[in-house]
């Protein structure tokens, strides 16, 4: 059984806002609880990277939810720039190809070779999105199959480019681990606790049963975000994860 510290150092909190106001707002409720935070598209196109080094001097773990896709190169000095910004976690998406993920850690190894105060982050590849369904993924994106096997593939192709783990949903962790060894890192969205809305959200389990998976962590927003009391909220999440 783990400690609450050790599962809420596994618990990643998404603070999924329109502005920073909104999101310190939150870290005062949330205060002395050991968790990540997650800093999404929504947040930092409005707040920008001063709000990632104020994370950092608070004394969180900062996952910078990004999703960089595009030619190799452009991803190389955006890995470069967010790793001088102190992130601990950053994530591409493998659809880009192995050649993208490559660069991302070339980017992220040449900021610190450049700086040894910096710490390497830590690299993931988003497989298939947690909203996407196979019938979305077979008719609108084109790929045939099941999802599983796709996650899988994704997942492979990121552990062969060097990366460190993979953002998949809970449900393919287990078929994760197999492939790619039991240290390769699986970050899982799409966790929504017993009687709550899935929402947009297609492939979920209960912060429980994603630790019994063997997930390394999981992502929550809305769950703790959009509730009355997210202290209680968030406890009761990392009691579960215990």
């Amino acid at each position: 059984m783990r400690s609450f510290e050790e599962a809420a150092g596994k618990l990643i909190v998404g603070l999924d806002f329109p502005d920073a106001e909104q999101a310190r707002k939150l870290l005062k409720e949330l205060e002395g609880i050991p968790c990540y935070m997650k800093v999404g598209l929504q947040l930092f196109y409005a707040a920008g990277p001063e709000l990632i080094r104020e994370l950092k001097q608070r004394g969180y773990s900062v996952f910078l939810d990004v999703k960089m896709h595009d030619i190799p190169n452009t991803v190389k000095g955006g890995a470069n720039s967010v790793t001088k910004l102190g992130v601990d976690l950053f994530n591409v998406h493998a659809a880009g190809g192995l050649d993208m993920m490559k660069a991302a850690k070339e980017g992220a190894l040449a900021a610190v070779e450049a700086d040894p105060t910096l710490t390497m982050p830590k690299i993931i590849a988003v497989t298939q999105l947690t909203s996407t369904s196979k019938q979305v993924m077979n008719e609108q994106i084109g790929i045939p199959g099941e999802v599983e096997a796709s996650v899988v593939h994704y997942a492979d192709l990121a552990r062969s480019a060097g990366l460190d783990g993979v953002v998949a949903s809970p449900l393919e962790v287990t078929a994760i681990k197999e492939k790619c060894g039991q240290a390769f890192l699986t970050v899982t969205p799409g966790i929504r606790p017993a009687n709550s809305p899935k929402g947009d959200q297609t492939r979920t389990l209960t912060p429980g049963e994603a630790m019994a998976q063997g997930t390394d962590y999981i992502v929550v927003a809305r769950p703790i975000i959009a509730v009355p009391n997210p202290r209680e909220a968030a406890e009761t999440i990392i009691k579960e994860m215990m």
